[in-house]
């Protein structure tokens, strides 16, 4: 009883100290949060200097246009050189620079107890600088998601935390990097909600908030406090607008699962060359380079294309070849191995997409890129909420929300009907690694003992001696432990079929009854409210695998739960979510 009476006591206890380690946490995110933004800042200036190196041959943190410079046949060699220095740093450095960022960053959270390297916080921005820089099509958002995590990971590995509270700590450095370079605060919290967290509580929501408008104070101190992707326009209004935004995000929806098969297809190709890993990015640099050549556009991070995209001011034809060139350059670069994200080049394409449906639709290209955008984001990733904030925070068109949700739920739907997984969890499962994206309330958080139990379990007699027990257990015993009760039904401890084999062993004539082997120190019961969460936790800690359920005023056993009898939770929930019955 003293057990028992402690181990509900520990539960109510580690609520209190999960409410106290939360305010540590958000007191720890002020200083990650800062660490994003300073991590985004850096990034961005990062970029600009391997653009200018690269492409201007000039020493400077200024912004740069690939476009600007001359059209010619070195600009093949320039992607090269730089998929060249990437495989270095991957082969010599760490080969977790490789990639996109987000799915790394989702297996160090699952799988690797949210332990990034100081090596990784290093090498992932300079990687994706010289990526960026000498024109690889990829974005700042999958870097500085890495990055910051990293920074969020190694300041929690100072101190001795649990690896939840590592993870909340990553994720709230990777909620501020992305924060700082876009400028949408909530976005950022709902793909940390939707894609990087797996859950939804107090202790990692409250900092992750913390870190994100550490960050937003820090961006127009650092960067720019506006809007990144401003564009003047109306939102058209009615039911037939919302139609068309579903309609959109259909399209893009299946645009976002096209995407994702050839890019596996791609990897999958350079998987089978007859060389070494290191130097696929230098391959795939040969097919950026011949990109370059048919539209220069297509380098780099291409923010101004977004822009463009949303002012309207792109012919139809330069759309398309934008759609067409950026995907084909995307795919094989990223494909490739090499270092960047994948959040600007889909903005692009779905922008692209959207744009050119918006040719004959109300509201002209440039609202219905914007629309295009919500929805690929939201395709890909499994994350229609943070796609659908996401495209209206970074215009600042909050009126078209309902739109934008149309467009990102109908894009997700698409998805999840056209793929087994996100582009992002795809890769995880490549490497062995089952990676679910929905989120349920745990079937045993929610039931309590006297709705599981076995009701009028058998017991044993307190004046059953030891050779009685034994003799029973060896012949007629259907479980492997039993509760004992005095002539009332109030118990009084449990025997197992292992104290049986004890007694076997013991002389002739020096048996005992039952009551006087029991002690009630280590009486472990629980009563019919208490919640199941808790009797599973008294069973792994104890190895205790049958627990008595006894009235809270008189001990009685009024029923027994097993293990077998946790397992009926788990299949009240599926029941819940399969079986199917008429009205009654």
């Amino acid at each position: 009883m003293i057990a028992a009476v402690r181990a509900i006591e520990n539960h109510r206890l580690a609520d209190h100290s999960a409410d106290r380690r939360m305010l540590m946490l958000a007191a720890m995110a002020i200083v990650v949060g800062t660490g994003g933004a300073l991590a985004a800042w850096m990034l961005i200036k990062l970029i600009a200097l391997a653009t200018n190196l690269f492409w201007f041959g000039r020493l400077s943190t200024r912004s740069a246009a690939i476009v600007d410079t001359l059209v010619g046949p070195w600009m093949v060699a320039i992607p090269v050189i730089g998929g060249l220095i990437i495989g270095l740093m991957a082969r010599y450095g760490s080969d977790k620079i490789r990639g996109h960022g987000i799915p790394e960053a989702i297996e160090t959270i699952l799988f690797g107890e949210s332990r990034m390297s100081a090596k990784v916080a290093l090498l992932k921005p300079l990687s994706a600088a010289v990526s960026i820089g000498s024109g690889g099509p990829f974005g700042a958002e999958g870097p500085i998601i890495m990055t910051g995590g990293a920074i969020g990971s190694l300041f929690a590995q100072r101190f001795a935390m649990s690896a939840a509270e590592r993870k909340t700590l990553l994720v709230a450095g990777a909620a501020a990097g992305m924060t700082a370079i876009f400028g949408t605060p909530l976005a950022a919290i709902l793909l940390a909600v939707e894609v990087l967290l797996f859950e939804w509580k107090p202790r990692s929501f409250v900092p992750v908030v913390v870190a994100v408008l550490v960050a937003f104070a820090w961006r127009p101190v650092l960067l720019d406090g506006g809007a990144m992707f401003p564009f003047p326009g109306t939102t058209p209004s009615g039911a037939w607008p919302l139609a068309m935004a579903a309609g959109v995000g259909l399209v893009t929806g299946m645009l976002a699962a096209a995407l994702s098969v050839a890019l596996y297809a791609v990897e999958d190709a350079f998987h089978r060359l007859p060389v070494r890993w290191m130097w696929w990015p230098a391959i795939g640099g040969v097919v950026v380079g011949l990109g370059g050549l048919v539209d220069a556009h297509v380098l780099g991070a291409g923010y101004p294309n977004i822009q463009a995209l949303l002012d309207g001011s792109l012919a139809v034809r330069v759309i398309l070849a934008l759609l067409v060139v950026k995907a084909i350059v995307w795919l094989v670069a990223l494909g490739s191995g090499t270092s960047g994200g994948i959040l600007a080049p889909l903005l692009i394409l779905g922008g692209a997409a959207g744009a050119l449906t918006g040719q004959v639709l109300p509201g002209g290209p440039g609202f219905w890129a914007m629309i295009g955008m919500a929805g690929i984001m939201s395709g890909a990733m499994r994350a229609p909420i943070t796609g659908a904030l996401f495209a209206a925070e970074l215009t600042r068109h909050f009126d078209a929300l309902p739109l934008t949700l149309a467009a990102a739920a109908a894009a997700y739907a698409v998805s999840v009907l056209l793929m087994r997984r996100s582009i992002l969890t795809e890769k995880i499962a490549r490497r062995g690694r089952h990676i679910l994206q929905e989120y349920s309330v745990d079937p045993l958080d929610l039931m309590q003992a006297d709705q599981l139990m076995s009701r009028n379990p058998a017991t044993l007699s307190g004046s059953m001696t030891t050779a009685d027990a034994a003799t029973f257990f060896a012949d007629r015993a259907e479980h492997r432990s039993y509760p004992v009760v005095d002539d009332a039904g109030r118990v009084l401890g449990l025997v197992s079929r292992t104290d049986a084999l004890r007694w076997r062993t013991m002389q002739p004539g020096t048996d005992v009854s039952l009551t006087e082997t029991l002690s009630d120190a280590s009486l472990l019961v629980a009563y019919p409210d208490t919640p199941i969460g808790v009797v599973a936790d008294m069973m792994v800690e104890s190895g205790v695998g049958r627990v008595p359920i006894v009235a809270r005023n008189t001990r009685q056993v009024v029923g027994i739960l097993s293990r077998q009898d946790l397992l009926k939770a788990r299949r009240t929930q599926r029941q819940s979510e399969t079986g199917r019955a008429g009205s009654r």
